[in-house]
């Protein structure tokens, strides 16, 4: 292959997705349907990579950040071929034009390398596949006697017997770039839509006698484009299942593959097991013999070996040791680390920590920018009060500490190795090693106490 250039046409407003998103950042597992076209086109290794943009385009530009892509505007939404027009200025006299649309995410990147090693100076090449309903898609017209391609004629455009047609054109076409110009200054919008359809470039390569081959993709639903939200979520099923097929394929063992959500990178050890509907964000690692368990959610997480998250945790910007439990019910928010051996049971609550090994924290307890040592027992109802109001401030527990439930430490503490804290403490000061601390009011019972009763209305 020659030199290569990208477009991708991505100015479509989608006033079907019935949204002020544009289209093409409508997520796809998370990130926007674009991302995904991108990403694809980056493995193609060309020259450039254009994008064609129009409604919304300053929002596309801002989210999707990427200073190697030539942005190019257009104005009106005149048509495909219109749109592939406006980008003709930056691509080059010669090699070829790979064309790809911006609201279909899907296409593999062995499907498009089998498109381009079609392609020559003197041929079209484009993508078509077979649909067992057809409808809303251009048609391919081949001839009866020879099979080649003579046009592509649009649903609104065909005749009755065209409609029939099961080949359909996917969009996807790579052009010789020295036949490029002289066909985009043919084209007119004497059709149905009164649009400047790219696919009439097809009948003027027959008329022209310049050979048109066709690629099909392994799977027809690489194909396919998002106009609603009801086709995105057809897709979102699509990439989720092939995703879970990976990871099966991998040896990891999915309880049930239909109800697995992966919106980024999953990167498994050995012997993995995830139970139902759990989510993973962002960049999440599992080591071996990690067990994720039912409606648990990760996101940006490494988990080392042998560590079992319980049902309905939540895991995000943290590192898990090996060996851990963490969950049911639990919340490890950013900034935690936990080492080997640690245990966070259920409603706890760990921020921006760090937790040396064998500690423990099982019961109803919130712990903030704290720093634990090892084998801590945190008991059920404690709290690091870490805020004051303006500041956010450190509490340090020392080695082999024992806090007693509903025990309040208010930060900046340290409590000193060996130390243990009375159950319904409130500690404002630093305690001393190996020593018991308590802060209580005295206990009083009063004889002469009698209950209040309700007076009953006459």
């Amino acid at each position: 292959m020659k030199q290569l250039d990208i477009v991708i046409l991505a100015a479509g407003a989608g006033k079907r997705m019935q949204s002020s998103l544009p289209k093409v950042l409508h997520p796809l597992a998370g990130r926007p349907l674009l991302s995904h076209v991108l990403d694809t086109a980056h493995t193609l290794s060309p020259n450039q990579v254009c994008v064609v943009y129009g409604h919304g385009g300053e929002r596309v530009k801002q989210v999707i950040d990427d200073s190697s892509l030539v942005w190019i505007r257009q104005a009106q939404q005149l048509g495909t071929g219109h749109a592939l027009k406006q980008a003709l200025p930056s691509l080059a006299e010669t090699g070829h034009t790979l064309v790809l649309f911006g609201d279909v995410p899907l296409v593999k990147s062995a499907t498009l390398w089998a498109l381009l090693e079609k392609a020559t100076d003197d041929r079209l090449v484009m993508l078509t596949t077979e649909l067992d309903d057809p409808s809303g898609y251009g048609r391919i017209v081949r001839d009866h006697e020879t099979g080649s391609i003579q046009s592509i004629v649009e649903e609104k455009d065909a005749t009755p017997a065209q409609k029939h047609i099961c080949e359909i054109n996917t969009g996807i076409m790579v052009f010789p770039n020295r036949l490029l110009p002289a066909w985009l200054a043919r084209l007119d919008n004497s059709n149905a839509q009164g649009e400047y359809y790219l696919t009439d470039i097809v009948e003027m390569a027959a008329a022209d006698g310049v050979g048109i081959e066709s690629a099909r993709p392994a799977n027809s639903w690489e194909t396919i484009g998002v106009n609603n939200k009801r086709q995105l979520a057809g897709l979102e099923r699509i990439y989720q299942q092939e995703i879970a097929h990976d990871l099966m394929a991998q040896g990891v063992t999915l309880l049930d593959p239909a109800r697995i959500d992966v919106r980024g990178q999953l990167i498994c050890g050995h012997d993995v097991e995830i139970d139902i509907n759990c989510v993973f964000e962002g960049d999440v690692r599992l080591g071996d013999n990690v067990k994720i368990q039912a409606h648990c959610t990760l996101r940006n997480v490494t988990v080392a070996a042998g560590t079992v998250i319980a049902p309905y945790s939540l895991v995000e910007d943290a590192c898990l040791g090996a060996h851990c439990r963490v969950g049911p019910f639990a919340r490890i928010r950013p900034g935690t680390r936990l080492d080997e051996g640690v245990h966070i049971g259920n409603f706890v609550e760990v921020k921006n920590s760090q937790i040396a090994s064998g500690s423990k924290a099982n019961h109803l307890s919130y712990i903030g920018d704290t720093v634990i040592g090892k084998h801590v027992n945190v008991g059920a109802g404690t709290i690091t009060c870490n805020y004051d109001g303006a500041s956010k401030h450190q509490t340090i527990i020392e080695d082999d500490v024992f806090i007693g439930s509903d025990t309040q430490l208010v930060a900046p503490i340290r409590v000193a190795r060996g130390s243990t804290i009375g159950a319904g403490s409130t500690i404002t000061r630093d305690t001393p090693e190996d020593q018991l601390t308590l802060s209580r009011a005295k206990q009083l019972s009063i004889a002469s106490w009698k209950r209040p009763k309700k007076i009953k209305p006459e």
